[in-house]
């Protein structure tokens, strides 16, 4: 179930992509997919290591160009651990609106891009977030650990971009048919587990199936609504300058060793990597 739209991203073979807050991994492996070189970094090491084992699954049936690379890196957005100019690509999915100091991340993001490079940052909608945050206090943080700090508006968003010396460009939508399955979760409350409520657990077991089979009349409905009650925004944003793309074979075979911590030598580490 992918956020971003990769035609929009404008990700080419060969390029190098940072898949920044990854989490389980879902824009990583269309990345690698589409024969990109992937570094995912994420504060949780256990989210990592699925990740790394799956892109590792997927080199074995043949599901990854030759030649692709992946490293997977226990990072933080507001300090990566990358040198400047480093990817052509960079994706910060549901990632900034968990970080109180999301001027200093989006300043990180800009920094890793190449001039030229594109950034996807998809954020949750303000008309479906604050419908979340009105139901329930245990929805953002602080009563949810690690929870939803702000809500942005569109205008805000691309402010923060401009603010990043960056340019936005297009926008839409995404996911629709989550709005409303989060809308019942925040008024049934959030501490019960999704079983113990029948339309919720009827809903959330709709919304599996929609991921694993997408029928093509689920995608439809979704397409429709996406505008109107979107769960998630993405705007695309591009470093001004022109792309000089170096489309080298990486160095680094998937996924073979656990997440890095961050030390001081990571930074070279990488640099070697994805050079």
């Amino acid at each position: 179930m992918l956020t971003v739209d990769y035609r929009r991203l404008g990700l080419q073979a060969g390029e190098r992509l940072l898949d920044i807050g990854c989490g389980f991994g879902r824009h990583t492996y269309e990345g690698v997919r589409r024969g990109a070189s992937v570094v995912s970094c994420d504060l949780g090491v256990t989210e990592l290591e699925g990740v790394r084992a799956i892109v590792a699954a997927m080199a074995q049936d043949d599901e990854i160009p030759d030649g692709v690379g992946f490293i997977a890196v226990n990072g933080d957005a507001t300090a990566l651990p990358f040198p400047d100019a480093s990817f052509e690509r960079v994706i910060a999915s549901e990632v900034v609106e968990h970080i109180p100091d999301d001027g200093r991340a989006f300043a990180e993001l800009a920094r890793v891009l190449k001039p030229g490079g594109t950034l996807a940052v998809t954020v949750p909608s303000w008309f479906a977030e604050r419908i979340c945050w009105a139901l329930s206090d245990d929805y953002p943080a602080p009563n949810a650990p690690g929870g939803h700090v702000r809500i942005y508006s569109r205008t805000a968003l691309r402010e923060r971009l401009r603010d990043a010396r960056l340019q936005p460009s297009s926008a839409h939508h995404a996911h629709a048919l989550h709005s409303p399955y989060w809308w019942l979760r925040c008024a049934v409350g959030l501490r019960q587990p999704v079983e113990a409520n029948r339309l919720v657990d009827a809903y959330h077991r709709l919304l599996c199936w929609d991921i694993e089979k997408q029928p093509r009349s689920i995608k439809l409905l979704d397409r429709v609504l996406n505008p109107i009650i979107g769960k998630s925004i993405v705007i695309y944003a591009n470093k001004p300058g022109h792309l000089a793309r170096t489309l080298l074979v990486p160095r680094v075979p998937p996924a073979v060793t656990p997440p890095p911590a961050v030390t001081p030598d990571l930074q070279k580490d990488v640099a070697d990597a994805i050079a």
